[in-house]
């Protein structure tokens, strides 16, 4: 006698396989999106006080007496994160951000506004006269020698008239063991003459006129020094009247920090001794006229990096 086949038994329950696999998947992308938001805020706030102490190196920011304990085992909220001023803690975190060779310190920036007041009261006159201005930059302080009392148009040979102020300015800066940036700015009418060829010409010849001046006349370490042109790209001002083209054809000496004693070991000829009355033309020594006025041997080559950056 035959079996009778049990009919198929319908499962109307698959559906939970999917809604399984569905909550599962579900229950990871909650897990992914709750770990990722759950940042190390101790970490974080490491990374913060580096970059804050970095900007406070080159003076960005102030400096800040809080404190806050980036070793503890407890994450640190991150709006409370301030500057480490402790020398332990600094310490530490100059391993991570070394000190910027450019930056001025301290005692840097007490100097230079020391200098600039010494500056500002030895070119009283060229200044009331609009022919050099003393003011602070963003590299450091800035010595602006404008064309009208220090070059003739379309030239980059030093007005004979103007080496009394010029004398002043290197007496201050000889024996300050700054480095100086030397740049050369024009206004934006263009240039074509027998010398240069364009505005980038004659704003590099002049800022390397006075780089050579300084190196064989007054005897600066070239290690010192450096020259750049800018042509019209770097105004002061807008070039829309004739004042303000006045303005922007210049030469400025920017002072950016202090260069290490080892690499001032050179002979130097005494600098130019100080004018008695702040104004008159400070005279050097017998040894450094001669030597500037009738050099042994012309040198080979100056070391003076000319950068014409266009922007």
């Amino acid at each position: 006698m035959r079996r009778r086949r049990r009919a198929p038994h319908a499962n109307h329950e698959r559906w939970l396989v999917s809604y399984a696999d569905f909550i599962t998947l579900l229950f990871a992308f909650f897990v992914v999106l709750y770990s990722s938001s759950q940042v190390d805020k101790r970490k974080v706030g490491k990374l913060a006080v580096a970059i804050q102490v970095a900007f406070q190196e080159l003076g960005v920011f102030p400096a800040s007496s809080t404190a806050i304990p980036v070793e503890s085992q407890e994450p640190v909220p991150f709006n409370t994160v301030q500057a480490i001023e402790n020398a332990e803690r600094t310490a530490e975190l100059g391993k991570i951000v070394p000190k910027s060779k450019g930056a001025l310190g301290t005692s840097e920036n007490g100097d230079l506004s020391s200098l600039r007041q010494e500056l500002e009261d030895a070119l009283a006159p060229e200044i009331r006269k609009n022919e050099v201005a003393v003011t602070i930059g963003r590299d450091g302080l800035v010595v602006s020698l404008r064309e009208v009392g220090f070059f003739e148009s379309g030239s980059a040979k030093v007005r004979a008239s103007s080496q009394s102020a010029f004398n002043r300015i290197a007496w201050l800066l000889a024996e300050r063991p700054y480095r100086l940036r030397i740049e050369g700015h024009t206004d934006n009418k263009p240039i074509h003459n027998t010398q240069f060829q364009d505005n980038w010409d004659l704003s590099a010849a002049r800022a390397t006129e006075l780089v050579r001046l300084l190196i064989m006349k007054y005897n600066f370490a070239p290690e010192r020094l450096s020259a750049a042109g800018y042509a019209e790209y770097h105004p002061v001002a807008e070039n829309d009247t004739e004042e303000n083209r006045a303005q922007n054809r210049r030469v400025d000496v920017v002072i950016v920090g202090r260069t290490s004693l080892n690499k001032l070991n050179r002979a130097e000829a005494s600098p130019p001794t100080a004018p008695p009355d702040g104004n008159a033309s400070p005279q050097a020594s017998p040894a450094s006229a001669a030597a500037s006025s009738v050099p042994s041997k012309p040198p080979a080559a100056i070391p003076v990096p000319v950068s014409t950056q266009r922007q």
